[in-house]
């Protein structure tokens, strides 16, 4: 169910699309839905129904390549209604009903799965846990050990809003059952709404069980109505990784400001300092050491390499022994070998740089492919493009560029070439000679600085 508005984000976008952890809300349940497997036989949930209102646009299109298939519920008239809108979808050959909520984005897998097995095609099974503090929730009704009713918070007697064991929104129901069950709600309530949980009153009259399969960690069910709430769940999200890390044997400074964003592979021995921040996909190899405040999205890197403080990575492959930064940027297409050096403020672009290679500050390398042990000097770049075309630069093995160099694309450097700083390189430079391209120093004798004239009515100091 993905059709709220949520009004408490004060926000134009839909709720279910605002991001944790680098995926929108909705995102996370559709990537728990999808790895979903239940029983020996690994049978997978076959069809995944979104049902959509507010924002439907945008969430949609957010969604396209999910292979899920989109009900509207216009206008929003409960959680009921939202699943009369996905009637027509629920496939009859499916025994089993899962409904999940988008803006609970933590439910894991294996959760989801246990409720399905606790339906087993026959029975309701009401996904439930007991909170401290339930308000906003609608309380579990038992007789004895067996559930005969929900009630919404909104419309609980005081004594009812005493009990700690709430529903949480998500069930699993059998599929012809729900059909019929939600086809007859009613909405006589305080806010004239079809509630979902009212089917639980139907299954007992039904004389279908109704069972209670408990979430195992108060996390996997909280749902996100406000900024404050999200904040909240980014943060018991985002320790819940870096203990799993820190269990793998990853050191980290402080666990609590760790951010990972997507997927992090750390080899043996690996130690990341304050505020790191990983997106995508990264790997980083055994000892590979990732200093304050880096951002790495996309990379890997290899082992024994040192990233050091306020790096940027992305989309770049770092190898053993390297030593990167600070204040290092590498975007797509960086490749950097064996112990390569890149020092404080250099950025490179698609580049090669092969083993012992080293360009250690204030410089650019940009479509270029860089030998072994070359010096790259500060201040040089690669001029590769020409206002309408990228262009390579190849430097040989054991080059030496000079300070404050320019190297015109497309342009090679022979092996062992030595390029005089200050130069402006737009033909190729033989190897092991020394090549400079500058204008020759002139000093101009009697030349004046000039001076502003004085101002009227002033005196010059």
């Amino acid at each position: 169910m993905a059709a709220g508005k949520g009004t408490r984000m004060k926000s134009a976008a839909p709720k279910v699309l605002h991001r944790l952890a680098g995926r929108s809300l909705l995102q996370h349940v559709l990537d728990a839905a999808a790895a979903l497997r239940v029983g020996t036989d690994q049978a997978s949930a076959n069809r995944t129904v979104v049902i959509t209102g507010h924002g439907a646009d945008a969430v949609e299109a957010a969604c396209a390549g999910s292979g899920a298939c989109f009900a509207r519920q216009m206008p929003q008239l409960g959680t009921g209604h939202a699943v009369q809108q996905a009637v027509p979808l629920l496939l009859d050959a499916n025994p089993t009903t899962l409904i999940l909520n988008g803006d609970v984005p933590l439910i894991r897998t294996t959760t989801a799965a246990a409720l399905v097995a606790a339906c087993g095609g026959t029975r309701l099974a009401l996904l439930t846990i007991d909170l401290a503090d339930a308000t906003g929730y609608g309380r579990i009704l038992r007789e004895g050990d067996a559930v005969h009713a929900i009630v919404e918070h909104k419309d609980a007697s005081a004594a009812q809003r005493s009990i700690g064991e709430v529903y949480t929104g998500m069930m699993a129901a059998p599929t012809a059952l729900l059909k019929r069950w939600v086809m007859a709600l009613g909405n006589d309530n305080a806010q004239r709404e079809y509630y979902l949980t009212d089917i639980v009153a139907m299954a007992v009259a039904d004389g279908v069980p109704v069972v209670a399969s408990p979430a195992p960690q108060e996390t996997e069910v909280l749902g996100v109505n406000s900024p404050v709430q999200l904040a909240d769940l980014e943060r018991r999200y985002q320790l819940q990784q870096a203990h799993a890390l820190m269990e793998a044997g990853v050191r980290l400074a402080d666990p609590a400001r760790l951010d990972v964003r997507g997927t992090l592979h750390c080899g043996s021995d690996v130690e990341i300092d304050i505020n790191a921040v990983f997106d995508g996909t990264v790997t980083l190899g055994d000892g590979v050491r990732i200093g304050a405040n880096c951002v790495i999205r996309d990379a890997q890197i290899g082992a024994g390499a040192v990233i050091h403080p306020f790096t940027h990575i992305e989309g770049a492959v770092v190898g053993s022994a390297a030593l990167v930064g600070p204040f290092a940027r590498l975007r797509p297409g960086a490749e950097l070998g064996a112990e390569v050096h890149i020092g404080n403020f250099v950025e490179v672009k698609n580049s090669t740089l092969a083993r012992g290679a080293k360009a250690n500050h204030l410089s650019y390398l940009g479509d270029a492919t860089v030998g072994e042990r070359v010096n790259y000097g500060a201040g040089s770049i690669t001029a590769n493009y020409d206002g309408a075309n990228k262009h390579r630069t190849v430097i040989g093995n054991d080059v030496h560029v000079g300070s404050n160099c320019v190297l015109v694309a497309p342009v090679t450097l022979g092996d062992g070439a030595t390029i005089g700083g200050g130069s402006t390189i737009a033909k190729d430079a033989p190897a092991g000679q020394l090549t400079v391209a500058r204008a020759r120093q002139a000093t101009l004798p009697g030349w004046q600085r000039p001076k502003k004239a004085a101002k009227a009515g002033s005196t010059a100091d």
